[in-house]
C-alpha cells in the first residue's frame, strides 16, 4: 500500500501525517508553530526551527506506526506564503525568514512606489506584504543580508531543499515575485525599476512534479527514507484548494485558519481590484486570496467573551438574539485581500442597550462572511461566472451556524468535505498524482474527495442579508478615514 508523508506548515500549528492511497489520514503528528521573534510591525522564524519540526513529527510517526512509515512512497510539504526565506549558494539562510504577516516595509513604501511605473499590471498590487517591498527594505536596511542571498525561496522550499539539497520552487508560491520580474511597457520589470537584483528567483518545477529526492545522511526516521520522491508542491492554500476538490473550474474556496482565504477558480485569467490573480496550473487561475481577520478574529472573540470552551461559545449561539442588527467590521489587524491597508480598524457598529454576547458572536461571524461577499463579488464580476458550489474547509467548517450564515450572505451552497485536514489530503492528492497513480489532478479529486454535508441558502434570511451587506459597505467607507486615524494615533503610521 503506496503512503504519503504529507506536511503541513501552518502559521499556528506545524502538521504532518501518514496518508493512505485512499485518502485516509492513518496517523497525524502536530507540534506548535516555531517560536517567532517579533518587533513592532515584525515577524520573523529561524527556518531551521521548521526543519526541527519536520524531524520531530517524522521521528513521532515512525515511533507510532513503523509498519506504514515504511511504505512511503513520496513526501509533499505545503506551508504558508508570503514569507520569504534568503538562501546562500550552499543552501544556508542569511538571516531569518520573514513571515506573512511583517509589515516592516511600510516604512520604505513610499520610496519604492515613486520609482515603480504606474503602467506595469503589478505595480497596483505593491504593499507592505509584497515581497519586492521586503527585498526594498533589507536593501536599504540590511544590504549584506541581501547580497549574501543566491535565491529568494518559500518557507516549503527551504523544507525540500534541507531533504534533497535542491534549491527549487514553484511559481504559484512565487507568483508576486516572478510578476514584478515580467517587462512592462516600458521595458523595465518592477524588480529592475527599484534597483534590486533580477537573479534571485531560483529554478521552478511546476507543483505537481518530482523536484528530487530525499538525500542521504539526515538524523533519526528521516534517513530511512533516503531515495524517496520530494513532491515540488505549492503553498498551503493550493494544497487546501486541492483537498477541497474545488481545483477545478467553476469552484469557489473558503479556508478557515488563523486567517481566512477565499477566491474563484477559472480558465479566464481575469483580474479584479484588490483581489490577487494566481496562475494555477493546467490553465486554471484563482482570483481572491488571504484576508487578515478568520479563526483569529473568532479567538479574539472567545477571549472578549470569556468562552475558552467551544461547547460554551456553541450553547451561546443556541440563545435568542436581539432583533435589531449589529454590524463588526473585523479588521482587527489591519487587511489583506481586498484592501491591502495596515491601517484598517475594527469597529462594532449598532449598539444598543439589550445587545448582549450572542448578538456580539454573531456580528463577527456575520462581519467576517460580509468580507467573503466582497472578494465573491468582485471575482464572479471580473470572470463572468457565477459559483454554484463553495468548498469550506478549516476549523471553522465545523461550526454549522457559521456555515450556515455563510450560505446565506453569500447566496451560494456551502460544501464541508469529510476531511478534517484538507492540506494535509490535498498535499496526497498532489503527489499521488505526481508518481502517476492519477493520470490528472482532477481525477485525483474526483476520486479521494468526499462532501460530508452541503448547507443551502435560505431566501428570507439572504434577502436580510443583503439589506444589511449594502450597510456594512456604507460603514467601511464611512470609517476608513478615522481608521488612518487611529492607526497613526502614537505615531506609527505604516503607508
Amino acid at each position: 500500500m503506496s503512503i504519503t508523508l504529507a506536511v503541513d506548515l501552518g502559521s499556528t500549528t506545524f502538521r504532518a501525517a501518514l496518508v493512505t492511497a485512499d485518502g485516509e489520514i492513518a496517523h497525524l503528528d502536530a507540534i506548535p508553530p516555531a517560536v517567532q521573534a517579533s518587533a513592532t510591525g515584525w515577524a520573523e522564524c529561524d527556518p531551521d526551527l521548521w526543519w526541527e519540526a519536520l524531524c520531530h513529527c517524522a521521528n513521532a510517526l515512525a515511533r507510532e506506526a513503523p509498519d506504514l512509515f515504511s511504505r512511503v512512497t513520496a513526501i509533499a510539504i505545503s506551508g504558508f506564503t508570503r514569507a520569504q526565506v534568503m538562501v546562500d549558494g550552499a543552501g544556508r539562510p542569511t538571516g531569518p525568514a520573514i513571515l506573512w504577516n511583517d509589515i516592516r516595509a511600510g516604512e520604505t513604501l513610499a520610496d519604492l512606489r515613486a520609482l515603480l511605473p504606474e503602467t506595469h499590471p503589478e505595480t497596483r498590487e505593491i504593499n507592505a506584504y509584497h515581497p519586492l517591498a521586503r527585498l526594498f527594505w533589507l536593501a536599504r536596511h540590511e544590504p549584506e543580508r541581501l547580497s549574501k542571498a543566491v535565491a529568494v525561496l518559500d518557507p516549503k522550499d527551504d523544507l525540500n531543499l534541507k531533504l534533497t539539497g535542491i534549491i527549487s520552487s514553484d511559481p504559484v508560491s512565487l507568483a508576486r515575485l516572478l510578476a514584478a520580474g515580467v517587462v512592462g511597457p516600458n521595458g523595465l520589470s518592477l524588480v529592475a525599476a527599484s534597483g534590486l537584483r533580477e537573479d534571485l528567483v531560483p529554478p521552478l518545477q511546476a507543483p505537481v512534479s518530482i523536484m528530487g529526492k530525499v538525500r542521504l545522511g539526515h538524523p533519526g526516521a528521516l534517513a530511512r527514507l533516503a531515495g524517496c520522491p520530494v513532491i515540488t508542491m505549492a503553498n498551503d492554500t493550493w494544497a487546501s484548494v486541492v483537498g477541497l476538490g474545488a481545483m477545478r473550474p467553476g469552484f469557489g474556496y473558503n479556508l478557515t485558519g488563523t486567517t481566512e482565504v477565499f477566491g474563484l477558480v477559472s480558465t479566464s485569467g481575469a483580474t479584479a481590484e484588490g483581489l490577487m490573480r494566481v496562475d494555477w496550473g493546467d490553465g486554471l487561475t484563482q482570483l481572491g486570496g488571504p484576508s487578515q481577520c478568520g479563526g483569529d478574529t473568532l479567538a479574539w472573540l472567545l477571549g472578549v467573551l470569556g468562552c475558552p470552551d467551544p461547547t460554551i461559545f456553541e450553547a451561546l449561539l443556541a440563545t435568542p438574539r436581539d432583533p435589531d442588527p449589529l454590524l463588526f467590521l473585523p479588521y482587527l489587524q489591519g487587511e489583506r485581500v481586498p484592501y491591502w491597508n495596515p491601517a484598517l480598524r475594527g469597529a462594532m457598529i449598532g449598539l444598543n442597550r439589550r445587545h448582549g454576547p450572542v448578538d456580539i458572536a454573531y456580528a463577527v461571524m456575520e462581519g467576517v462572511a460580509f468580507l467573503n461577499r466582497i472578494v465573491l463579488d468582485r471575482a464572479e464580476a471580473a470572470t463572468q461566472t457565477t459559483v454554484c458550489d463553495i468548498r469550506f474547509g478549516g476549523g471553522g467548517a465545523a461550526n454549522s451556524i457559521w456555515c450556515q450564515i455563510k450560505a446565506d450572505v453569500l447566496g451560494r451552497a456551502i460544501s464541508v468535505v469529510e476531511a478534517q485536514e484538507v492540506g494535509l489530503l490535498g498535499a496526497a492528492i498532489v503527489a499521488q498524482t505526481a508518481i502517476g497513480r492519477y493520470p490528472t489532478l482532477a481525477a485525483a479529486q474526483e476520486a479521494l474527495v468526499r462532501v460530508r454535508k452541503t448547507y443551502l441558502p435560505d431566501a428570507i434570511r439572504s434577502a436580510d442579508y443583503a439589506r444589511l451587506f449594502a450597510l456594512y459597505r456604507e460603514a467601511e467607507q464611512a470609517l476608513t478615514p478615522i481608521s488612518a486615524r487611529l492607526a497613526d494615533w502614537r505615531g506609527n503610521r505604516v503607508p
